[in-house]
């Protein structure tokens, strides 16, 4: 590798930006974690476990650490795009598997995207009052947008995240704030009654699975190592310090909604958060929170796309997809072919309307990545020549990160919903057929995966 006019190449061609740091790497996780989901979140784990939500969301965050942990011993390890796919490939030696692995997160990352431009376009004409529009004409826009920042440089797209997850954080600390004087009016272990003599240790169990998708992000952390200073270092103190920083907020907007709003009420409340401050403070407007909701959905798929489009990178650079996507343009240092392409394939699905079930089943897609990756650690461990990192775990750590993964999985599927099993079933089986048409079409490339084209 040698630097030509301050720009890294590699065979002749320039390489990604290394410029993200651990300030915008911590904020960058913290974008994906504080998405607006958490604003309906509360209300579901108040549902489910009553008072005791900050209690199932601090078991959620032990539970969703254990895998974080790994993520960031295998990114002070392995650091590059595609981080996932790479290991797999290593500790398993299973180029199908390392396909189907990649092909399941690049899945999750575009049907989230396509139902975050969607709610950005349907908050966006109410902010606005815009009713005549369409809710797809706005999500197209913002596709468009958001696909001019990813394509421009990651400096662009991390300070756009920056900004995106400050108003985040500022929208739930003001939450915080106007509630934190009911604090201490209830009981915080208070549990929907139940016929079990009150098992309190299985509702919170049963509330944590349900608050345990709030910590998912380390995957789109790991997967921008290529663009970030001393990786090694800079990945495990980023991912460590967004999950830490999200679970005190968390934890404290929990405490703040069930002293404001009794469990019961928050349960049943279309806009929990909102509910909240309507009776904590009622001078403030409640569309102040539908644009906050805009700049939270906004990161999300902003930081969706950025890892979508580094998956495709990084697996054509390991053989895996065509060269095309591995390409990287001279003067901007983005991937620029792969965020075409994506943003080519988003289209239709944002056209689509709604994609509630197939979002539900790359869930599952997501919790068999995880527990693969886990695996994969484990067996790196405990492999005779494997480098060190610069963070290491003990060993016990991936096992029982892969055993909590594996655990949902059987969660999600035992509670009767046929439908997203299936279309995870599905989405695989298409993976496994594109994977099969690729190696007709060149069996050499894909026998040669590992190799950092």
């Amino acid at each position: 590798m040698a630097e030509i006019q301050g720009q890294s190449v590699r065979d002749g061609e320039p390489t990604l930006h290394r410029s993200v740091g651990p300030f915008q790497m911590a904020l960058y996780g913290l974008g994906s974690m504080l998405g607006a989901g958490i604003y309906g979140l509360i209300g579901k784990a108040a549902g489910e476990v009553g008072n005791a939500v900050w209690l199932a969301f601090l078991v959620a965050l032990v539970a969703a650490l254990l895998t974080a942990l790994s993520y960031a011993s295998l990114g002070s390890r392995y650091p590059r795009a595609a981080g996932a796919v790479y290991v797999a490939q290593r500790a398993y030696g299973f180029p199908l598997l390392s396909f189907m692995v990649g092909l399941a997160l690049v899945c999750s990352g575009l049907t989230s995207i396509a139902t975050q431009s969607r709610v950005f376009g349907a908050n966006f004409i109410e902010l606005f009052g815009l009713d005549t529009l369409p809710v797809a004409a706005i999500a197209l826009c913002y596709l468009f947008g958001t696909t001019v920042i990813i394509y421009r440089g990651i400096q662009e797209a991390m300070w756009v995240n920056v900004l995106c997850t400050v108003v985040s954080i500022a929208g739930l600390l003001l939450v915080v704030a106007v509630g934190a004087s009911y604090w201490g009016s209830v009981d915080y272990l208070e549990t929907p009654p139940t016929n079990d003599n009150g098992e309190t240790a299985l509702i919170v169990i049963q509330g944590a699975v349900l608050a345990f998708f709030a910590f998912i992000g380390f995957e789109d952390m790991y997967n921008v190592a290529e663009e970030v200073r001393e990786p090694e270092k800079t990945i495990p103190i980023g991912l460590i310090s967004a999950m830490l920083i999200a679970a005190l907020i968390y934890i404290a907007v929990a405490i703040t909604a069930v002293s404001v709003v009794p469990w019961q009420d928050l349960a049943t409340a279309p806009g929990p958060i909102t509910e909240v401050v309507a009776r904590a403070a009622p001078f403030i407007p409640p569309i102040l929170f539908t644009a906050i909701t805009i700049f939270a959905v906004a990161n999300t798929g902003l930081v969706n796309f950025v890892t979508a489009s580094r998956l495709l990178y990084g697996m054509a650079r390991q053989n895996l997809l065509p060269d095309h996507l591995g390409k990287i343009h001279r003067h901007r240092r983005t991937p620029h072919i792969a965020i075409l392409v994506l943003f080519l394939i988003l289209v239709p699905l944002a056209l689509m309307g709604t994609i509630a079930e197939l979002a539900a089943a790359t869930v599952l897609l997501l919790l068999t990545v995880f527990s693969v990756v886990n695996g994969a650690l484990f067996v790196l461990k405990g492999r005779k020549g494997e480098p060190p990192g610069r963070f290491e775990i003990p060993r016990i750590i991936p096992a029982l990160g892969f055993l909590v993964c594996v655990g949902l999985i059987v969660v999600r599927v035992s509670t009767g919903d046929w439908r997203a099993p299936a279309i995870a079933g599905s989405l695989l089986l298409a993976c496994f057929l594109i994977y099969v048409l690729m190696r007709r079409l060149d069996p050499e490339a894909i026998s040669e995966i590992g190799e950092d084209g």
